[in-house]
């Protein structure tokens, strides 16, 4: 669905930029455009994007704070140093794979999350149409 949104804003774009029918004809594409843009549905879906952006922002380094943490922990047991460092090594390679899954996780949740908005805002230009 991201693919089809970006072919269509392009084109948008395009037509735009490419257009010879004149200012007249770029007013009224942008003031149709302004229209969109200020619908409820569209601006509900611009709130949740912004909202799930301060959150999956977050998720990456709260997995990194979170392994840093716990390979201090690690080093800082009593043992020898051959024995702190394969502790060191297990965190961190457990860390790495906390780090992974949390930027892998952010990343479906920033895919779906547009997914859905493509198909809200899809829904909302029908909506407006047909009106």
């Amino acid at each position: 669905m991201r693919g089809k949104a970006g072919v269509v804003i392009g084109l948008a774009v395009g037509y735009v930029l490419g257009a010879r029918a004149g200012r007249e004809r770029y007013e009224q594409i942008k003031e149709q455009a302004l229209k969109v843009w200020n619908l409820d549905p569209v601006q509900a879906q611009v709130d949740k994007a912004r909202e799930f952006g301060k959150t999956a922002a977050l998720a990456v380094p709260t997995a990194l704070w979170d392994g840093a943490v716990k390979l201090t922990k690690s080093v800082q047991n009593s043992g020898t140093p051959g024995q702190k460092l394969d502790s060191a090594i297990r965190e961190t390679k457990k860390s790495a794979g906390g780090v992974a899954k949390a930027a892998e996780q952010s990343a479906a949740a920033t895919k779906k999350a547009a997914d859905d908005a493509a198909e809200d805002v899809a829904k909302a230009l029908r909506e407006h149409d047909a009106s």
